[in-house]
């Protein structure tokens, strides 16, 4: 990973000293560790080599989730829900809730990004359509936290406070306040209206990872990063995938496999929806989260000091153009976020906003 997608706890003296006690005492051995990645919260994630390998010893990865600011208890729930339902997800080997560790099973190092072509992106993407599916139909939902008004909302008003204000350095008047309270609200209304499913709430091509190519199409990618799955409309994960943050296929690539995981879905009795009604799904539930993510890629170079996902904020905000241009309804957000953002370099951070 970039270093600067990197935390800064990430190089703490006390905080590796811990990590080492704790793979240490977990494997009963003396290892070696390095970094494996970090992801955009305060977790970070540490390859552990036993010193003593053989070529049949496994590595093992220590998830570090500092207490104060994160809680292994939802990434613990998610993992058994996930492998309870045959999805392959790391397996949970040992365990220090109090100091923020997690021993788990070792996946590799070959997320689906760099691995995604012209040539390849069918295969990969029908194995992934299939893992939505499977999550959908198979993982059980009792009790998992609801995508609700409450948290919608929250998402969106990360778009002002970070991006409009904090990155373009905007002062956004009432006017202004209540058009967006407007967008919101219909973006909010439109996500309630969907039938309900299992979502991941980050399933794109860096939360994917390879897996053995012989088995069943759901568990040709390993998934990661689930901890944050809530009880929410059935189109999230499919946008997350194919208007991925990352990377940016052709649309009507993206309206083909938009249609074939609706097929499939009816087919297998997860929901009911018209193709009309599922496209709109898929576009205002887009929007909703490619608004949240431009708030959320401002607060991550401006609060976590990771200052690589500026560099991804022009697609993000193209896909939020885009969308919001194809409805009368959001016109007028379209029309103000394009004057706003037309002539800004959105990758440069901004000292004195």
């Amino acid at each position: 990973m970039n270093p600067s997608y990197l935390p800064h706890h990430i190089c703490e003296t006390p905080r590796a000293e811990l990590r080492l006690a704790f793979a240490e005492a977990a494997l009963n051995c003396p290892v070696h560790i390095e970094a494996a990645s970090a992801d955009a919260s305060f977790r970070s994630y540490w390859r552990v080599t036993p010193k003593a390998k053989s070529e049949a010893t496994p590595t093992f990865i220590v998830m570090d989730a500092p207490p104060e600011r994160e809680d292994c208890a939802p990434f613990i729930d998610i993992a058994t829900r996930l492998a309870h339902a045959d999805l392959h997800v790391p397996q949970l080997l040992a365990q220090d809730l109090a100091r923020g560790f997690l021993l788990l099973s070792d996946l590799g190092s070959h997320t689906l990004l760099p691995h995604l072509n012209s040539d390849t992106v069918e295969s990969h993407y029908q194995d992934a359509l299939r893992s939505i599916l499977h999550m959908q139909h198979k993982v059980d939902c009792v009790g998992l936290p609801r995508y609700d008004s409450a948290r919608l909302q929250q998402e969106m008003a990360l778009l002002p406070e970070w991006f409009l204000q904090r990155h373009l350095g905007l002062t956004l008047t009432a006017d202004d306040q209540n058009m967006l309270q407007r967008c919101f609200a219909l973006l909010e209304a439109r996500a309630l209206d969907q039938p309900q499913a299992f979502v991941h709430r980050d399933f794109h091509s860096r939360n994917l990872m390879l897996a053995h190519a012989q088995n069943p199409p759901h568990r040709r990618l390993s998934i990661i990063d689930f901890q944050d799955a809530v009880l929410g409309p059935c189109s999230y994960d499919l946008v997350s995938l194919l208007r991925d943050c990352y990377i940016c296929w052709p649309e009507p690539k993206v309206a083909a496999w938009r249609e074939r995981f609706r097929e499939l879905a009816v087919a297998s009795g997860v929901f009911e929806r018209s193709p009309e009604q599922f496209a709109q799904d898929f576009d205002f539930m887009g929007l909703q989260r490619h608004i949240k993510v431009l708030g959320i890629f401002a607060r991550l170079n401006y609060r976590d000091g990771k200052s690589g996902y500026l560099r991804d904020l022009p697609l993000v905000l193209d896909y939020t153009l885009s969308v919001a241009d194809r409805y009368q309804e959001l016109q007028e957000f379209a029309q103000w976020l394009r004057a706003k953002t037309c002539a800004v370099a959105l990758d440069v951070v901004r000292l004195n906003s």
